[in-house]
């Protein structure tokens, strides 16, 4: 019987310790599992934010591009109110020379005795009419150079 007891005893010891032994292959591998989940869930923590970060990024590249684009559009309205105020001035000019010469030619006319006064009070509305044209082309200008300064 010491014989029989000894083996039942072996064997007992061993189903023990087998048993055993699944019990810390199963503690491990939850270990492992519960390691793999809290690294998931760091993991998806870290993506979360990086992406939060990314999109505060492209919001303020967004925000900087809208900035530059106003800048240029600020830009290009100045230039091309300094296009139209210098465009009004040869304007200006051309008219200005246009009633200098129409008034000599009338006064060259005059002298040779070329005109009669009907011609005379024709060149005369012309004149008039160039002055008006100056005088509003003017106006304009005074305002394009407001814009100009305000801007």
């Amino acid at each position: 019987m010491n014989l029989r007891s000894l083996t039942i005893f072996s064997l007992l010891l061993g189903v023990v310790s087998f048993s055993s032994a699944q019990e810390e292959v199963k503690n491990d591998s939850i270990l492992q599992i519960e390691q793999a989940e809290d690294q998931a869930k760091t993991l998806q923590a870290e993506i979360e934010k990086a992406e939060k970060e990314a999109k505060k990024a492209e919001k303020e590249a967004k925000k900087a591009e809208k900035a530059r684009k106003k800048l240029e559009k600020a830009a290009k309205k100045r230039e091309d109110l300094k296009d139209d105020i210098i465009d009004k001035k040869k304007d200006i000019a051309k008219r200005e020379r246009k009633v200098n010469d129409l008034k000599e030619d009338m006064e060259l006319d005059k002298i040779k005795g070329k005109l009669s006064p009907n011609d005379i009070d024709k060149i005369k509305n012309k004149i008039e009419k160039e002055k008006l044209k100056v005088i509003k082309d003017k106006e304009k200008l005074r305002k394009l150079e407001l814009k100009l300064r305000k801007s």
